[in-house]
């Protein structure tokens, strides 16, 4: 298997210290570093002496035996499971619920949590479980609904699924009715080009559909077939069996609301100090906690505090904390994490020895540093997820036929395909327009300046008429161009194949490209590429060449 390094920046100046430890005033907010080897045996003792305070291994195992049966998981997971039943340390990250799995990081995320709990059983010598949190209570309906695939035309198609009428509620409970998931399908079918694959990879999703009233469900549907063999497990944030489970946590939530306030604040203020830009909101009065509101369809509505009362911003949904506290015990699937308390939650259910997170995770990860604190917890390992540019053969092949490297492609690209059609430019088409140009105005301002000798007004009209001119040759020229460029369509196209392929819409393969793409062409090949390439705690970007 052919692969390459390539440095792919983060975009995020915070995750890019931690990653490369180029500022030792950050280690402050994270604890751990996931590329010091002692730090994974530091983490496990941690772990080993505070198991009395998580929640029962066995009911969590309990739950999850049953959501992954439900999702048709290997036995390899169940033995997952069983491991966890009895203690065993996880490696965990998650991501919302996609369209048949939403862009690529999604799958990148999964094989970097099976890569970090593999090397990290290699280094304990115990077993370290892989599991995925699909996080269902998210209620983002248009970052969840969709994909984008590349037609046999080349262009590049976003399919989607309208959301159901009624409440925002969480993605999880958001039905799709029989004949959604048949129009997808019917796109999915139309916009993929034919390959021998792909009347078993439709017939596979179709199975997955009819057992699907979610795109929660369909999600884990796929992750159960792509990583049963490998042991992944999986769990649904907004399962009611898991919520009960949460129960004593989210009781601790609220009765130590105002502490943890303080204590995202005191991050907050220290990230900011340190000169970094906060990644998530820190908004004074936040509960940072969700309420299902029953009596309105299972909206999903952020609380807030005021007067000493839980509410809606509107304040038309008000609790007492003793009214949330019963909540809490009695009915817990009707309250939720947001991305500041889910590390706390997260924590609580498992011994997690590390999380896997993208770079926009691991810089709002630092937010919550001395909320664990707080309640006399700590922050797992933060392990950067590994991202992959995937290239197909035909890629591969035009790239070297054109001489094009892959920085070539994400940094230039525009100017290597322009130069590229001016070197075929025998006739030197631009030079000789060019000359024509600059030989008539030398020809044409001596007749100028005689007009204006004669009558003085005629100058103004003189440049006017000079402009158009030169505005009509450059016009001619430009259509010389575009006609001579006309007879390179079939490398325009082959160039613009490349560009489209590793970087589509301007941005890395991993944040648009569905993976439908290329389980239709490649069947599983390639997942299998990706789960042998070469795997770094700290992260990076390869390139796979398939």
């Amino acid at each position: 298997m052919r692969t390459e390094t390539y440095a792919l920046p983060s975009a995020q100046p915070l995750t890019e210290a931690y990653i490369h430890r180029t500022d030792n005033r950050i280690e402050a907010l994270y604890g751990y570093h996931s590329g010091a080897e002692q730090d994974w045996d530091r983490r496990m003792k941690r772990l080993e002496k505070s198991s009395g305070v998580r929640a029962d291994a066995a009911a969590i195992a309990h739950v999850l035996r049953a959501y992954n049966e439900k999702v048709g998981a290997a036995s390899e997971v169940f033995a997952s499971i069983s491991s966890i039943a009895e203690g065993a340390p996880v490696v965990i990250g998650g991501q919302q619920a996609g369209l048949w799995t939403g862009p690529l990081l999604v799958i990148h995320k999964a094989v970097s949590i099976i890569g970090a709990a593999k090397s990290a059983s290699e280094q304990l010598g115990r077993e370290v479980v892989p599991v995925f949190w699909i996080a269902g209570e998210d209620h983002d309906w248009d970052e969840a609904n969709h994909a984008y695939v590349l037609t046999a035309e080349q262009e590049l198609r976003k399919l989607a699924a309208a959301r159901p009428e009624g409440a925002r509620t969480s993605v999880s409970r958001t039905e799709i009715s029989t004949e959604t998931w048949e129009q997808l399908l019917n796109e999915l079918e139309q916009a993929l080009p034919h390959s021998e694959f792909k009347p078993a990879l439709l017939e596979e999703l179709r199975q997955m559909t009819r057992k699907s009233d979610s795109l929660s469900d369909l999600f884990a549907f796929i992750l159960s077939h792509l990583f049963g063999k490998v042991g992944l497990v999986l769990l649904d944030a907004d399962d009611p069996d898991i919520r009960r489970l949460e129960a004593p946590m989210f009781r601790t939530m609220i009765e130590r609301n105002d502490d943890l306030e303080q204590a995202y604040k005191a991050s907050a203020e220290l990230v900011a100090q340190l000169g970094y830009t906060l990644q998530a909101d820190v908004t004074p009065g936040s509960a940072n906690l969700f309420v299902f509101q029953r009596a309105n369809g299972d909206e999903r509505t952020l609380l807030h505090k005021q007067g000493g009362l839980f509410q809606d911003r509107k304040g038309q949904v008000t609790f007492t904390e003793a009214q949330l506290l019963q909540l809490a015990d009695e009915q817990p699937q009707q309250l939720s994490n947001n991305v500041l308390t889910r590390p706390l939650m997260q924590d609580y259910l498992f011994p997690v020895l590390a999380t896997v997170l993208g770079p926009g995770e691991i810089a709002y990860w630092a937010l919550t540093g001395e909320a664990f604190r707080t309640l006399e917890m700590e922050m797992p390992i933060i392990v950067p997820r590994m991202s992959y540019t995937l290239i197909e053969g035909t890629v591969a092949k035009h790239m070297s036929k054109y001489e094009l490297s892959f920085e070539d492609v994400m940094l230039r690209f525009e100017e290597r395909k322009g130069q590229w059609l001016k070197e075929q430019d025998g006739l030197s088409i631009e030079q000789q327009f060019a000359e024509a140009r600059q030989t008539f105005e030398q020809l044409y301002k001596p007749l100028l300046d005689l007009a204006a000798s004669v009558q003085p007004a005629l100058s103004k009209l003189g440049d006017t008429n000079l402009q158009k001119i030169i505005e009509q040759i450059n016009y001619m020229g430009a259509k010389t161009v575009d006609a001579f460029n006309k007879q390179f369509e079939a490398s325009t196209r082959q160039l613009d194949r490349i560009h489209l392929s590793i970087k589509p819409s301007g941005k890395p393969q991993e944040r648009v490209l569905n993976m439908t793409a290329y389980w239709n062409r490649y069947s599983l090949t390639w997942l299998e590429k990706l789960l042998e390439a070469p795997y770094s705690r700290t992260g990076g970007h390869l390139i796979v060449y398939l």
